[in-house]
């Protein structure tokens, strides 16, 4: 391990060599193209994620569907600002967000869905949030102690995500038996 770097007449001079990097500096561990590159497949789950939520706030239906239509709104808004923190993390690294919608899917690490059945709605839901919370975890070990701010983030969603699993369980659960069978 390094010494501790005590000399602020040397820490001011190095803060001004590459004062273009913006918050990266000689300290950020990590693999900086790498990041990048993990930060925009994660933006693009959470936007691939937001549109299958919305697509399925819009589409349930049946008698059953209002609480769950109204847990699918609530997630689709979250899942956007999860994207919105992962572009602007991209940004501050001095990345550029990719929100191209021709290669979107592509690099999401989750799948869009267009399920009519409400229950079949929940489950790829779920096996989305599954998907994320699992990406997520690889990510924030990778991460380690090199990016600590990234790896927050990505703490941070992780956390939404495991709770969004627990709703979409819930709801599975709180429906009547024939219902899930159907």
């Amino acid at each position: 391990m390094a010494d501790f770097l005590t000399d602020i007449e040397t820490i001011r001079e190095r803060a001004r060599q590459e004062i273009g990097k913006g918050p990266v500096t000689d300290a950020y561990g990590a693999d900086l193209p790498r990041v990048l590159t993990v930060l925009n497949e994660a933006l693009a789950t959470e936007i691939v994620c937001t549109l299958r939520y919305k697509r399925h706030y819009f589409t349930a239906s049946g008698m059953y569907s209002e609480p769950v239509a109204a847990e699918f709104l609530e997630h689709a808004q979250e899942e956007e600002q999860h994207a919105d923190k992962l572009a602007t993390r991209i940004v501050q690294l001095g990345g550029e967000p990719d929100f191209n919608p021709d290669t979107l899917t592509g690099r999401s690490h989750a799948q869009y869905d267009a399920s009519a059945d409400l229950v079949k709605m929940i489950e790829e839901d779920l096996v989305a949030e599954r998907v994320a919370i699992a990406s997520y975890t690889e990510i924030v070990q990778w991460l380690g102690d090199r990016d600590p701010t990234t790896r927050r983030v990505f703490e941070d969603l992780l956390a939404q995500e495991e709770e969004h699993a627990d709703d979409l369980r819930g709801l599975l659960e709180r429906l009547p038996v024939e219902r899930r069978d159907a």
